[in-house]
């Protein structure tokens, strides 16, 4: 989620970013951002456009492609965005890194707060679960892999895509339900724990899952996106884990048994069901058989189904950061919307909260789309930064400013 500082890049590097803002304004990688616009589109095409053609049953383009894959992209663009404010090929050091972590706590806190606050609009039967509240989680756990190397990153990556899906399996049943779809104050305050637990597992985003794209995201942020053949071999390696993804998952479904070790595994679920569940997930409480991990289903958060988002996040950032030196202008829309995701984010789930799309989903998901396009290129053009952008980067850099300015006067 864009909140004003992290695509940032230096001036010389002109060539591969544009500038934002009034007066040239803040220099930033606009395939970053384009990336980003991207993936907000997907959120709303999810929140708003039917999952499911209702002549055939079967499941609509707009969940084809953006369902799952659109709130993994983001996660990766915020692991990249981190990256870059924290000293990109060469993370900070000393008093350096300790202004970025308080920097990042307080940033983790605001936007938690304004996830927090929107929960109040929505209604009980929700038409999204809102990823704010999680952000503020996936930050926070952040915190300690400031510091590392891309290589480092890439392996703790790794672990959590691996043992995330574990702990998911496992503790789910002995851990409390979410205490809703989206937290308030009030859940936070009369159910902490049920609250905790819904954030880093049994949520919709659950942290520890959602750190490998974090960390991922860190991890390629720390190399030199300015370089064509880095941009090239992100989309090729993205592409290749994609497709190694699906293929691995088909062998041990249909060459292995696992297709089969699912139906006899599943109550109640004959071949059918399990085909259905493969597609939209097992429509249960949660699935018990280990077999299920080898799914690449949306929101599963197997290692599969990560390795497959993560591959497809990759090479659309790839793609993206290759074509913003040839097509710059023609994705100044995508990157203004993806400079102030925060706002738009937020003002989309507050529209959504009013429940009129569900008559119309084609009209409004137009609507929404031309309303934050032409918002992000007026507001950019005329002001620069986003409104909440604005606040949350004000809060983040005072305290940065604070620690660094405590650290310089206790050295002297």
């Amino acid at each position: 989620m864009s909140t004003g500082e992290e695509s940032t890049v230096r001036p010389q590097e002109g060539h591969a970013a544009g500038r934002t803002g009034r007066g040239g304004g803040t220099p930033r990688l606009v395939g970053v951002d384009a990336a980003r616009g991207l993936a907000l589109i997907g959120l709303i095409a999810v929140h708003v456009l039917p999952e499911e053609n209702d002549a055939t049953g079967e499941p609509t383009w707009s969940f084809l492609l953006f369902s799952g894959d659109s709130a993994a992209l983001f996660a990766l663009l915020a692991g990249v965005g981190l990256a870059l404010s924290t000293g990109r090929s060469r993370p900070h050091r000393g008093r350096e890194l300790a202004a970025d972590r308080v920097g990042l706590a307080v940033r983790a806190a605001l936007i938690a707060c304004v996830g927090l606050l929107i929960g109040y609009a929505m209604p009980e039967d929700a038409p999204a679960d809102g990823i704010l509240l999680y952000y503020g989680m996936f930050f926070l756990l952040a915190l300690p892999f400031l510091s590392l190397g891309p290589r480092t990153l890439f392996a703790a990556a790794g672990v959590f895509a691996v043992v995330a899906p574990l702990l998911i399996l496992w503790l789910r049943d002995s851990l409390p339900e979410p205490a809703s779809s989206n937290p308030t104050f009030e859940h936070l305050l009369t159910a902490p724990t049920a609250v905790l637990a819904q954030l880093v597992l049994t949520g919709t985003y659950p942290a520890l899952a959602y750190l490998t794209y974090i960390l991922a995201g860190m991890g390629i942020g720390r190399l030199d996106l300015r370089a064509t053949d880095v941009q090239a071999r992100l989309a090729a390696t993205g592409t290749g884990l994609a497709i190694a993804a699906q293929f691995v998952s088909w062998i041990l479904l249909y060459a292995a048994g696992g297709f089969q070790r699912l139906v006899e595994s599943s109550p109640g679920l004959d071949e059918e069901a399990v085909m259905e569940a493969l597609i939209w997930g097992p429509d249960t409480d949660g699935p018990d058989s280990a077999w299920w991990l080898v799914v690449t289903t949306p929101h599963m958060n197997t290692p599969l189904s990560i390795a497959w988002s993560l591959g497809v996040g990759m090479t659309v950032l790839g793609v993206l950061l290759l074509a913003s030196r040839w097509i710059r202008m023609w994705l100044r829309p995508l990157a203004a919307m993806g400079g102030m995701t925060l706002t738009l984010y937020s003002a989309h789930l507050v529209a959504l909260s009013s429940e009129v799309h569900y008559d119309e989903p084609y009209l409004w998901f137009l609507v929404h789309l031309v309303v934050a396009a032409l918002f992000a290129l007026m507001w950019q053009t005329l002001v620069g930064q986003g409104p909440l952008e604005k606040v949350v980067g004000t809060a983040v850099r005072a305290v940065r400013r604070a620690v660094l300015r405590g650290a310089t006067e206790h050295r002297t």
